[in-house]
Parts: structure tokens; sequence; C-alpha cells
């Protein structure tokens, strides 16, 4: 199962995500991927094919600076093991950013009716439908939480997903669907974490929830 790790925060969200990445690494994985929204809310991206070290070393000499953050690893199901293909996945104007975990059944179905409506795709994955979806809903004017909740009810499948917005930097939502693997929320102090699993969060907080299939959080 894919590794998932969310950061918001007071403290800088790169180095959190990439020790939360290695400390997931054992679930396997063939890509990693991180993207952080600076101060302005302005979001920075980087996604590589292959081993957790491929992308740390892009980033060894400059990590994003940010509060706020996702970080993912990636088994190949719906397309291959690719740089476009790895996590996080945006929307058609990197206002929305997610990382999943799961498959999402009816993703062929969405994904067309979202190309009609105008949205244009990088990748051949399923979770890439998911910001579309939800910037379909924030087009439409609902709240970024809304957004996401909406588009939580047109999924189908057992599906976890974190998602960060640009419009609302400092905000992390996520949801579970079914029996997605798991998210655990970490509790720290004026900071909220997300992982797939608890490894990631033991160096932060012991103050920790699962989510359920069926439950939010924001």
């Amino acid at each position: 199962m894919c590794g998932i790790i969310g950061y918001a925060g007071a403290r800088q969200a790169a180095p959190i995500i990439l020790e939360g990445l290695a400390a997931l690494e054992y679930r396997g994985y063939y890509s990693a991927g991180i993207a952080v929204l600076d101060s302005d809310g302005m979001p920075a991206v980087h996604k590589k094919s292959g081993k957790l070290v491929n992308l740390a070393t892009v980033l060894q000499d400059s990590l994003p600076e940010g509060v706020t953050g996702v970080g993912h690893t990636r088994w190949a199901t719906h397309g291959g093991p690719t740089d476009f293909n790895a996590h996080p996945h945006t929307d058609c104007d990197n206002q929305i950013i997610v990382v999943h975990n799961g498959i999402v059944e009816n993703y062929v179905q969405i994904k067309e009716s979202l190309i009609a409506e105008g949205h244009a795709f990088t990748s051949q994955t399923d979770a890439e439908c998911i910001p579309h979806l939800i910037e379909s809903y924030i087009d439409q004017e609902y709240p970024f939480e809304e957004a996401v909740r909406a588009a939580a009810g047109e999924i189908r499948g057992a599906n976890a997903v974190v998602a960060i917005s640009t419009r609302e930097p400092g905000k992390l939502v996520a949801f579970r669907l079914g029996n997605a693997g798991g998210l655990v929320v970490g509790y720290g102090k004026d900071e909220l974490l997300l992982a797939s699993d608890l490894p990631a969060l033991l160096p932060h907080t012991q103050d920790v929830a699962y989510l359920a299939g069926g439950e939010m959080v924001i």
C-alpha cells in the first residue's frame, strides 16, 4: 500500500515529510513525491520515480520552504512507475494538491466527465481525477473542505486521500473510504500530522487517532 504523510503547523514541513516517507519505505513503492506550500500559498511539487533517495538527492540543496505539505510513496497500479504518474497530483491550476492510497473504481467515468468539462490530465493514474474533481466543486464556489467532501461522495472503492489547497494554506483535509490501508492523525503542539501508518508519526507525537471508513478530518 502507498505511503502518505501530511503536515500543517509552525515548523518547516519538508524535513518532516521526507523523514516520514523514509519511515514508510517498508511498505514498498516505485516512486516518491512531496508538495509544500510556501508562506504565500504557492506550491512547490517535486516527484521522482525510483527510490526515495532519488527525490532526496534532487532536494538536498534546496528543500522547499513552507509549513504545510504532503508526501507520498507510490505503488504503480494505474499507470507505470514514471515521474508523471508519481504523486502528489494537482488540478488544472495547481491549486489543489492530493496524495492518494487505494483504487478509484469509477475513475474512468469521472475522468471522462471532467475532460468533457475542459479539465486537462497529465498522468495515467486514477488518483489524478481526485484533485480535478475537487476543483470542479471549487469552481461551483464550494468551500475547500466541502469540495473535498463532495468529491469523496462521488468516489467508489477503498481510498484514503489527503488534500491541500493554495487557497487555504495551513489546512489539511483528509478522508478515508472503506478499508484503504489506514490514515492516522497525529496531534502535536500547534501542529497536525497525518500518515498512512504510525511509524511516521512517532518521532513527533504519541497522541493519535485512526480514521475509520467514511470519516473525514480537517
